[in-house]
């Protein structure tokens, strides 16, 4: 028993050098920077027992997913750092909470009523959704549900209690010390108007609230105080502790680094000419700058850059209205530092995608795996596909059938493939309800049937001859092969399966003078289903059935599908 035991430990060791070396070559993007935040402590470990992950949010609005997507890839990273290290990590997710409401946003109910709030800090401005204590506790509650729907372990950090309780004074105190050498920093990047007013440390005014934008008449580093005039000239000192003040948000990027020890955080590609900045103040307060990655943006379906304030692109729970969250997961790991438009129409692509990578990872060997983006989108305990039917299948079965539930997609499902149930195939249970609803919504608004041509119309009526008998359709698939070379039998067909309606479709295409065969496709597709693209025809007649079929193209060609 002791020997079989003493085998088993061994095996696992193995294993894991073994996952650990395939993790330190592989090239997968996690990987690269896991390996640079792990050669900062290869001298010795971390003081502060544990090395330090952060994502940072400002809560202006409602949460949208490019801070999504910060969290998804750093937990990506966090994991990846775990495979090739044993140092301990954490995650912090740190709320701007503490910051003045410039501006009211649009996409709340009631704005008008916020706009006596201006200038208070977040947590100071009440809820317009009237459901919590603050419109920051609000965004706050909403960021934190949007992250736990996904599973990440994290810290949560508000900004407000961070300052209030203590734990940002003797990085305040030290900001005090340095303040000049701060401002220098601070000043070189401004223009000479700004340079005249801007300081450092932004007051909170201890009757109104609101955040003041002030110049300092005296910073006292012994005493720890500041010393200026409010905006009604009354002279004012305050301590820089105990929440009586707030840095300017790059002052407080490079002193939440240093407060915290921050060792890797990531962020936009806007923020990458303050990353100078950022780490001049970090390195000033003393304290090692972090790690940086940065992502270029999402953009929306025009090419704009997405907006937490103005509620363009696709939000979070507008994705999982749709698709699953391993989907939205998919769509962050992709080229993290290529500009992607993210908008309704990638979702059906990003599900399909995710799942031929869940089936391509069954058989895949350790290094490839390492490189499979499923494999960080899951910590590295991948699951396996039960996605018989691929989701763009689903929704062009959702516009012929016409269907208003799943339930109404289930019974062709069971046809094409009478194995698959609710219950053993649960993600394509669930894909069938979001095809259903993805149809409804966006699809079926913007259908654009039309009248074949004079050479699609012929090709259709030999694709419904060829449908109706089988011994035709080989006549066809022969035709096809002779004109191409090929002069040898065809077996009997099966027009049950996929494969063998699909080789129907493409010889009546060829047959049919369709030079590029995609522009027969695009014309079923335009013809039957209102859309220019869909998965291959042969699988959706399978799926469909082919007595039904040929009922859709004969309506098809009747002009009775618009």
């Amino acid at each position: 028993m002791a020997s079989a035991l003493c085998r088993w430990v061994l095996m696992e060791k193995n294993t894991m050098s073994a996952l650990r070396d395939a993790a330190m070559n592989s090239k997968a993007w996690p990987f690269v920077e896991a390996r640079r935040v792990l050669k900062r402590y290869e001298k010795q470990p971390p003081k502060k027992g544990f090395v330090l992950f952060e994502t940072g949010y400002g809560p202006s609005g409602l949460p949208h997913i490019g801070t999504f997507g910060e969290v998804a890839r750093t937990s990506m990273i966090r994991h990846a750092f775990s495979v090739i290290s044993d140092l301990p990590s954490k995650l912090v997710c740190f709320s701007d909470d503490l910051d003045g409401m410039r501006k009211v946003p649009g996409n709340v109910p009631n704005p008008e009523a916020l706009a006596e709030h201006l200038q208070k800090p977040l947590t100071s401005v009440p809820d317009p959704f009237e459901k919590f204590d603050s419109f920051g506790a609000h965004n706050n509650a909403m960021l934190r549900r949007f992250l736990d729907t996904f599973g990440f372990e994290y810290e949560f950090i508000s900004a407000t209690e961070f300052y209030a309780s203590g734990q940002f004074d003797e990085i305040l105190l030290r900001a005090a010390e340095k303040y000049d050498e701060i401002m220098a920093v601070m000043l070189k990047s401004l223009r000479e108007e700004r340079r005249k007013t801007y300081s450092i440390f932004l007051p909170i005014h201890p009757e109104t609230g609101r955040v003041m934008y002030v110049p300092m008449k005296e910073v006292n580093a012994k005493e720890g105080t500041i010393t200026f005039d409010t905006e009604e000239g009354e002279e004012m000192t305050l301590p820089v502790t105990g929440g009586n003040v707030k840095l300017q948000w790059k002052p407080d990027f490079g002193a939440r680094w240093a407060a915290l020890g921050v060792d890797f955080e990531m962020y936009g590609k806007d923020h990458s000419t303050n990353t100078p900045i950022y780490d001049s103040i970090c390195r000033i307060l003393g304290e090692r700058a972090p790690e940086h990655f940065t992502y270029e943006l999402f953009l929306d379906e025009n090419g704009q850059k997405i907006s937490k304030s103005s509620g363009n692109g696709v939000s979070i729970d507008e994705w999982l209205t749709y698709a699953s969250t391993e989907s939205l997961g998919y769509f962050m790991y992709l080229k993290p530092q290529t500009a992607k438009r993210m908008h309704f129409d990638v979702i059906p692509k990003a599900v399909d995608e995710y799942h031929q990578q869940l089936r391509a990872y069954e058989g895949q060997d350790e290094a490839a795996r390492l490189n499979n983006p499923v494999y960080h989108i899951h910590g590295g305990d991948v699951p396996k596909s039960d996605m018989v039917v691929p989701f763009s299948m689903l929704l062009n079965l959702a516009s012929v059938a016409a269907s208003e539930d799943k339930e109404g997609l289930w019974g062709f499902i069971k046809r094409y493939a009478p194995e698959a149930s609710a219950e053993a195939n649960p993600q394509l249970d669930a894909a069938a309800g979001y095809a259903v609803r993805y149809f409804n919504d966006f699809v079926k608004p913007t259908r654009v049937f039309r009248t074949p041509t004079d050479q699609e119309r012929a090709a259709l009526e030999d694709l419904v001859a060829a449908l109706k008998d089988a011994e035709l359709a080989r006549g066809m698939i022969e035709a096809k092969n002779k004109a191409m070379g090929k002069d040898e039998p065809v077996a009997a067909l099966d027009m049950a399966d996929g494969e063998d309606l699909q080789s129907i479709v493409f010889a009546v295409g060829k047959n049919h003078g369709f030079e590029n065969l995609r522009d027969w496709f695009a014309a079923i597709y335009e013809v039957l289903m209102g859309a220019s693209q869909g998965p291959r025809f042969g699988s959706f007649i399978a799926l469909y059935g082919v007595d039904e079929t040929i009922v859709l193209i004969e309506q098809g060609l009747k002009g009775e599908l618009g």
